[in-house]
This record gives structure tokens, sequence and C-alpha cells, in this order.
């Protein structure tokens, strides 16, 4: 009998680190997306299981499972490698300026939490130039009012069906759109922000839909949503960051894709998980809560926050501009400056 168990959760867990393979939007195929950590540690625990199943007059049976299960956890190890100390870095780590930063603060509140002092608690403690929380309802809204002096510019989005959306900051928006990108009951932002030296950035916050049984069968719909903020985020020759509960892990196909497209930099990637989901569940925790920079930016600080009694953790960020649009086009220009006196000179010395 203890065989037979061991057997099967060794095939399930083989199974479940490659089934994100398959290129399908079901839900019960995403959902393998989320828990890699997780597989790789089981994949080990099982690992030495089946070692002590060893004996001198045992089959070739563990040999084989212990093979497929080495090959499963190296797999695993490739993609989680990235999100390590060990991993190399897509956005390098500066000094934390003033004039040419932000300070950023990301919280999914879930709407059904009511603890809204701990949120307004957070906002003190971090002292952000931006906030951005989703899952806000009415009842959310008049929660974090004390917080509105400190932040006189605010978009505010108060919804009853978990993608309502309230964003405070204290800099001044120059642009404000409201996109209904997807669907017209989930609402995202896109504001120009200017810092506080006048550069101007663009700010892309999104809560797009997970894929659930019983609300979204495929992971369709947040797929689209998020490629297309990053081809909005490419597009747009502001520097600019993408802020939001995504529902999708940092290291999933789709995120991949959207960095690879917008041309985005994960601040997780060479510094660690910053896992924000699930607060209530150690053993099951993810990170869902993103902020995607440019390559305009380098980057101060991230943190993970405590807790503000939802299911998420709040994320925290301080970018710093290290490369505004104008500086990159003046680079551009000199370098084609450079490349036309070297044409010149070959053609005189060839005179």
């Amino acid at each position: 009998m203890g065989l037979f168990i061991l057997r099967l959760f060794t095939a399930f867990f083989i199974l479940a680190t490659f089934f994100p393979l398959v290129k399908l939007d079901f839900w019960w195929i995403r959902v393998f997306d989320y828990p890699r950590l997780q597989k790789f540690v089981f994949t080990l625990i099982l690992i030495i299981c089946w070692t002590f199943t060893l004996t001198v007059e045992s089959t070739p049976e563990p040999f084989y499972w212990i093979f497929a299960l080495t090959v499963t956890s190296a797999y695993l190890l490739s993609k989680v490698w990235p999100f390590t100390p060990l991993g190399k870095k897509m956005i390098e780590t500066v000094p934390y300026s003033e004039e040419a930063g932000i300070n950023i603060l990301v919280g999914n509140v879930y709407q059904y939490n009511k603890e809204y002092s701990k949120a307004v608690s957070l906002v003190r403690e971090v002292n952000p130039d931006l906030i951005f929380f989703v899952e806000t309802d009415k009842a959310w809204e008049n929660g974090l009012s004390e917080i509105e002096k400190n932040y006189p510019a605010q978009v505010k989005i108060p919804l009853d069906n978990t993608y309502g959306l309230l964003l405070y900051t204290r800099m001044e928006i120059v642009r404000q759109v409201i996109n209904y990108l997807i669907d017209e009951e989930i609402p995202s932002l896109e504001l120009d922000i200017k810092l506080r030296n006048g550069e101007i950035i663009t700010i892309y916050a999104i809560h797009p839909t997970p894929p659930v049984p019983g609300e979204n069968e495929k992971s369709t719909e947040r797929d689209a949503e998020i490629l297309m903020v990053g081809k909005k985020s490419k597009e747009n020759p502001k520097p600019s960051l993408v802020i939001g509960d995504l529902n999708d892990v940092a290291w999933s196909y789709t995120t991949e894709l959207f960095l690879k497209n917008s041309e985005m930099a994960d601040p997780r990637r060479g510094r660690g998980l910053f896992n924000t989901f699930h607060a209530k569940v150690p053993l099951f925790r993810w990170p869902l809560d993103h902020i995607f920079l440019s390559k305009h930016f380098g980057l101060a600080s991230l943190k993970v926050q405590k807790g503000i009694g939802s299911d998420h953790f709040p994320i925290s960020l301080k970018a710093v501009l290290t490369l505004s649009n104008d500086t990159e086009t003046m680079k551009a220009n000199g370098t084609e400056k450079e490349e036309a006196r070297e044409k010149i000179s070959r053609g005189l010395e060839d005179d």
C-alpha cells in the first residue's frame, strides 16, 4: 500500500511539473504554473523516499523513478534559479533619489476584508508617493478616506464585483485614461505622472481576471489583457511601469512573453521570489502582485510588506529614473552623428 501511494504521488508531481508546457489556456492546466518552488521541494522529498526503498534484492523500479524525479527537479531548479539572488538581474540596483524616484505601494486588499486600519497604518509606515489598491468597494473607499489629505491626486473606481480600483498619489497626474480592455466590468488605468524633477512617466495599473472555475474556465482574458498592456508600454516612448495584481506568477509563459514583447524588466529576477499570495497559507505562496519597469529605471528597493488582513501581502518598490526618453534620443542621435563622422573620415582617406 505504501509503495502504491509513493508511485501515485511521484506520477502526480512529474505530470504537474510538465503539464504547464501544454500551451492550452484551461484553468486546470494553468493552475499548475503557480507552485513551482513547492513542486521542486516535493520532488526532492520523493527522491529521498525512493532511496529508502532500495535494497540489494530490489527491482530496477526505484531507479527509474529516481531518474525521472531527478530530471524533473533539475528542470524545476532551472526555472526557480532566476528568482534567487544567484540569478541574473534584469534591472540594476541604484541609490534612491527623491527628485528622480518614485515610491510605489501595490496591494490586493480582498474586498471582504474589513481591517481598513491596517491598510491605513501601512500607508503611513511606507509613506509611498503612489498607492494602488485593488478589490476595493465603496466600504474600502470610505475606510481609506483618512489618507486622502496626503494624496490630493486620486482615481477612484469602487466596485462590488472584486474589480474596484483605488489609486492615490501625491504627484501630479498630467494624463488620465480609464480603460476597459477586455471586459466592460473590469477597469484598468493609464496615467502620466510628473516626477519631482519634471520628467513624465506612465503608469499602467491593472487587475485582470484570474482563470478559476465558476468565473473563467480559461486564462484567455487574463493573458490578453496582460499582453495588450505590454504592447502599449512598448509603443510608449515614455518611461513606464506596469503595476497590480496580475493573477499570474512571475515565471509563467504569459509573463515571460509579456516581458519579451514589452521589453520591460522584472525586479524579482536575481533577487528573490517576493511571494505575495497566499498570505494566510504559508505552504502555498507565490508571486501574483507585480511591478514591472521599463529600461529607463533602476531599482532602489523591493519589499513584501506586512499583512493587512487580506489574502495578499502588499508589495512596495522604489524606482529611480536613470534614463529619460530625451536622454535616450540624445544618445541615439549622438551615435548616428558619430557614424556619420566615421563615414566622412573614411571617404576623405579613400580620396
